[in-house]
């Protein structure tokens, strides 16, 4: 009697086991693969081989990368080079991306950003906010961008247990993005939920519309088990009237892999494009 109470207990504890496998494995989207939808006036940036996770470009067209992120369990094209910040100006007929330099005293060695975002004070001062993950850890460090010799001056280190919170939150493995309402005494108020059939990454704005543009993920584990010959997908999608009742979403890039893989961010100025990615390339494209 006991060995059958036991034999039980096993099918019903391998029995969860195969249940919280089966979620996982539809929360990655293993078996979702997707048909290209290349842009025409495309071509990948050169000096960005190993990553831009995160993009944001400022009003006078001036766009910076976070290159280089490295994650336990996150494949690198380059695992022992520290990540940096580069940049590229879109009003130039044919841009190119330039490492920007970092004042001394930063530690360039544990160097490990994530996401930027930029802000530009009253005197047109422009600070360059950049998550990073120095030895894995979670810091803010701020920037003050020196446009004159392309430079960044490190100005403080953020450090806080409770770092970050949002706006627009996007839920990764829930594939949803949570909009919530920001009050002048800084509350936040969930306002509803919006679900997708992808793993949705950065999200950016378009400054011309105000539409979401979101860097997504079609299939989770081609993009945690990197293997070459069968690589992770890219795909953006626009998201308009998100405050509606029905938001319109649409597909604006999708890439089986071939030339774009794990596109993680989206931003665009002026009809041009800017697609980064977690460990690979970036693809500028003018619409």
């Amino acid at each position: 009697m006991g060995r059958l109470a036991a034999l039980t207990l096993l099918g019903i504890a391998l029995a969860l086991l195969g249940e919280r496998l089966l979620l996982f494995r539809n929360r990655l989207k293993t078996s979702r693969e997707i048909e290209s939808l290349d842009l025409p006036n495309c071509r990948l940036i050169k000096g960005i081989e190993a990553g831009s996770e995160d993009i944001d470009i400022l009003p006078n067209g001036l766009a910076f990368f976070s290159v280089g992120l490295k994650f336990p369990g996150l494949h690198s094209f380059a695992p022992d080079k520290p990540g940096g910040i580069l940049m590229m100006d879109l009003k130039e007929e044919n841009p190119r991306a330039l490492e920007l330099r970092i004042s001394r005293g930063f530690n360039l060695a544990s160097f490990n950003p994530h996401g930027i975002s930029t802000f530009i004070d009253t005197d047109d001062t422009v600070y360059l906010f950049v998550v990073n993950h120095p030895e894995f850890r979670n810091t803010v460090e701020i920037f003050k961008f020196e446009e004159e010799d392309n430079s960044l001056l490190h100005l403080k280190t953020i450090k806080h247990e409770l770092l970050p919170r949002y706006i627009y939150v996007a839920d990764i493995l829930a594939h949803e993005i949570h909009v919530l309402e920001k009050h002048p005494n800084m509350n936040l108020t969930h306002l509803k939920v919006l679900e997708l059939d992808t793993l949705v990454d950065n999200l950016s704005i378009d400054p011309s519309s105000g539409d979401i543009l979101v860097g997504c993920h079609p299939n989770g584990q081609k993009l945690l088990v990197y293997d070459p010959n069968n690589p992770p997908s890219s795909e953006v999608l626009r998201i308009q009237n998100i405050l509606s009742e029905k938001p319109t979403v649409t597909t604006v890039y999708a890439n089986n892999g071939s030339v774009l893989q794990g596109s993680s961010v989206a931003s665009v100025y002026d009809r041009k494009l800017l697609i980064g990615t977690l460990y690979h390339r970036a693809l500028y494209c003018e619409l």
